[in-house]
C-alpha cells in the first residue's frame, strides 16, 4: 500500500495550500485532490512526477515513505522501484498476464501506471511452474534485431522492482521514454553507471545506451510464444566439420597436458 494520500495531505498543508490552491498549481480539479487525499484514487504517472518534484521528493519517497515532521530523506540506490505497478486479477484474485500488442505499445508508455488502462489490455493465464511466483506481462516484439526469435513473437517478462538485479547477458523487455518497448540483452549492470547498454542478438544492429532516468519499466524475459516454427538444422558443411575436428583436437591436447 502506498502513502500517497497521507503524504499529499501532509505536504499540502505544510506548504499552506488549500486543496483548491494546490489544484490550481497542478492544473487539475479540486475534486481530484480530495480523491487523492482520501485514497479514493491515485494520480497517473505524469501528475505523480509533477507532485513529487513540487515537494522536492523522488517518486519513490513520495509513494513509499511516511513523510511527516520526523521524516528525513535517505540516500536511495539507483534502480529502486519508482512507481506503483498496476495489475489486473481474475475472479479468483489470481494475477493476470496482460498482453501489450504492437499496436498498443505507444499507448502503453502513457498508460502503464493507469489501472483503468491496464484493465482494458488483453489478458490470459498460463499454467507454467516458472510463472507461478511474481508479476508477469506479455509484449509483442517487432523487427529482426533478436533473431532467431522472430518478429511477432510474444515475450513474457517478470516485473523487476530492483534494477540492480539486472544480470549482464540476460534478456529483458525495456520500456523507456526514448525507445518505447524493446526486447534486448543487457550489456552491463546499473551499479556500474547510470546507463543501461542494450545489445541485439542480430549483430547487424549496434548496441546502444539508454539513460536510467528515461526507463519506465524493466521485465526479465521468462518465456516466449511464437507462431513461427524453427527451420530444420542445416546439413553440416566441410567448413563446419573441419572446425569441429579442430576443436576436438584442441580439447584432446588440453586433456593430455592435464
Amino acid at each position: 500500500m502506498s502513502n500517497i494520500s497521507s503524504n499529499l495531505k501532509y505536504l499540502r498543508k505544510k506548504k499552506g495550500h488549500t486543496q483548491q490552491q494546490f489544484a490550481d498549481l497542478m492544473g487539475i480539479k479540486r475534486s481530484l485532490v480530495g480523491a487523492y487525499e482520501e485514497d479514493r484514487a491515485e494520480p497517473k504517472y505524469d501528475l505523480l512526477k509533477r507532485i513529487a518534484e513540487y515537494f522536492e521528493l523522488t517518486i519513490d519517497e513520495f509513494i513509499n515513505e511516511t513523510v511527516n515532521d520526523k521524516w528525513k530523506p535517505q540516500l536511495k540506490s539507483q534502480g529502486s522501484n519508482l512507481r506503483i505497478l498496476s495489475i489486473s486479477v481474475d475472479h479468483n484474485d489470481n494475477e493476470n498476464i496482460e498482453m501489450v500488442p504492437v499496436k498498443a505499445s505507444a499507448g502503453y508508455l502513457n498508460g502503464f501506471s493507469d489501472p483503468e488502462y491496464i484493465k482494458e489490455l488483453p489478458k490470459f493465464q498460463l499454467p507454467l511452474p516458472t510463472l507461478k511466483q511474481g508479476t508477469f506481462r506479455a509484449f509483442e516484439i517487432v523487427g529482426d534485431s533478436m533473431l532467431p526469435i522472430q518478429p511477432g513473437s510474444v515475450i513474457i517478462g517478470e516485473y523487476m522492482d530492483n534494477w540492480n538485479d539486472i544480470k549482464t547477458g540476460d534478456t529483458y523487455v525495456i520500456v523507456s521514454k526514448t525507445e518505447g518497448v524493446v526486447y534486448k540483452r543487457a550489456g552491463n549492470k546499473f551499479k556500474e553507471n547510470k546507463e543501461l547498454k542494450l545489445i541485439s542478438d542480430n549483430k547487424m544492429y549496434d548496441p546502444y545506451l539508454v539513460a536510467a532516468e528515461d526507463i519506465l519499466e524493466i521485465w526479465k524475459a521468462k518465456a516466449y510464444i511464437s507462431s513461427t516454427l524453427p527451420d530444420p538444422a542445416p546439413e553440416p558443411t566441410i567448413e563446419t566439420l573441419t572446425n569441429m575436428m579442430s576443436q576436438m583436437q584442441k580439447s584432446l591436447s588440453q586433456m593430455n597436458k592435464n
